[in-house]
């Protein structure tokens, strides 16, 4: 809740008041001297000295390990779903999904041969002259991020062919009245479809085809990305806040509900990005106005901690105590735009969220505690934000975190040919992400300081490494 709310309401009931009443809510006043709070959960405590070098070692054989049920079950597929040992695919034919988010990390990871095996696999099978619709967010996230990370990665121009080739296909999703682009394009027909979109699918372009942009020389994918993102922008409230659903044909808001969860997480994520990776002055001031209004509006103080719950957007009333698995990638956010102090005590939050049954729920109320939708279907943000924190700060209790999240990982998601999402029944599915996120940060967390430099990489949302190569 603002302060504006609770100035009101302390006013009229000090008003309102008997003498009596007054002596009773001062009593009410000491009750906090009196008995005070237990304190705040520690930080996690070393269970044994960290061997990072080993740490590193374990998550790449788990990686690998991973990699080789995809291989042994799923090749040429989207995913693999590791228990019954059989595919899926997102459309009627295969994109390569896993193949293109996963090229990276085993690049990243020194895992040459199977990185050579896959890249042969992309430039000779992938091709994007199919007469399937999808999702430009996913696509532009998961595979243009993949092909260009991939391609400043190996040099191999053949990425940054079949880059070009989704890039020009996707290009016609922007051409909504507003620039907003659909959700939805058939890659064969440029025939578009879904207007009512959100503030995270609108705004989660610009570092995708804004290095495509710059490693082609054409400044229409930088342009039409950019703009999609300030039109959001300029819709926000009166106090900077964006909502949960929008129309890109009319540009009016559909749900007014503004929080950092999904639909939304991802574009505040960009703001900041695009300004580092292309120093893009205007997106530095969007993010600097949309921070001022996070922790203005949404930055909820509860007994148990720091959260970003949910607010109307229009009046600023707090409408909801909702956290998740996706809200965690907030502390990274926080923490790569400098503000460390808010992004621990966010993180400290978010592990405390992960310990209430030993793996993080997709949603919780953290004014109760209480888990609302169960299940951990494989997200890397909880990691990805003890990633970011520890480059920061070198605090061994990130580290600590890690470990934990890894050993909670394999114990509960491990199969005989991968890993599966696990959700209210038996999960049957490794998200590409697992590989091209989950793991990656994991890995990176432990593995030597220099391994990749936060000063010189920007991470997409995907957790693919976009460096300023022109």
């Amino acid at each position: 809740m603002s302060e504006r709310v609770h100035t009101f309401h302390a006013t009229a009931f000090m008003e309102s008041l008997s003498t009596r009443t007054l002596v009773a809510a001062l009593l009410l006043l000491l009750v906090p001297v009196l008995f005070p709070r237990p304190a705040r959960a520690a930080p996690p405590a070393p269970s044994a000295p960290m061997d990072r070098a080993a740490m590193a070692a374990r998550v790449r054989a788990e990686f690998l390990h991973a990699w080789r049920g995809y291989e042994q079950y799923a090749w040429g597929h989207d995913e693999l779903k590791p228990v019954s040992k059989t595919t899926h695919d997102w459309h009627r034919e295969s994109l390569l999904m896993t193949p293109v988010d996963a090229l990276d990390t085993l690049l990243l990871m020194g895992l040459d041969a199977e990185a050579a095996k896959a890249k042969e696999l992309i430039v000779t099978r992938l091709s994007f002259d199919k007469d399937v619709s999808v999702k430009v967010f996913e696509i532009t996230i998961r595979l243009l991020g993949g092909l260009l990370s991939s391609y400043q990665m190996t040099g191999d121009p053949r990425l940054l062919r079949l880059a070009d080739d989704l890039g020009t296909r996707l290009l016609p999703a922007f051409g909504s009245p507003t620039g907003m682009p659909y959700q939805y394009i058939n890659l064969k027909t440029g025939r578009t479809e879904g207007a009512f979109s959100n503030p995270a699918e609108i705004g989660t372009l610009l570092l995708e085809f804004g290095t495509l942009a710059r490693l082609t020389h054409k400044p229409v994918f930088y342009d039409k990305a950019k703009n999609a993102l300030a039109q959001v922008f300029k819709r926000r409230s009166k106090y900077g806040l964006v909502g949960e659903e929008i129309d890109v044909e009319t540009g009016e808001w559909t749900s007014p509900l503004s929080h950092v969860s999904g639909g939304i997480d991802s574009y505040y994520e960009y703001l900041l990005k695009a300004a580092r990776l292309f120093g893009d002055a205007d997106c530095a001031k969007m993010w600097q106005e949309s921070l001022r209004a996070l922790d203005d509006c949404l930055a909820d103080e509860a007994p148990s901690g720091l959260w970003y719950g949910t607010v109307d957007m229009t009046t600023g009333w707090r409408a909801g105590t909702e956290y998740g698995a996706l809200d965690a990638f907030l502390p990274a956010v926080l923490a790569l735009g400098g503000e460390l102090e808010r992004a621990r005590r966010l993180q400290a939050s978010c592990y405390k969220m992960w310990q209430l049954h030993g793996l993080e729920p997709e949603v919780l109320d953290y004014s109760t505690m209480q888990v609302e939708s169960p299940g951990y279907r494989l997200r890397p943000e909880i990691i990805e934000s003890a990633y970011y924190l520890y480059r920061f700060t070198k605090d061994p209790q990130y580290l600590e975190m890690g470990r934990t999240f890894f050993a909670a990982i394999v114990a509960h998601c491990r199969t005989d040919a991968g890993y599966t999402v696990l959700t209210k029944r038996q999960g049957d599915l490794m998200p590409s992400y697992f590989l091209a996120e989950t793991l990656k940060y994991l890995y990176l967390l432990f593995a030597p300081d220099g391994t990749l430099d936060l000063g010189k990489v920007v991470f997409n949302t995907e957790a693919h490494p976009l460096r300023r190569t022109w």
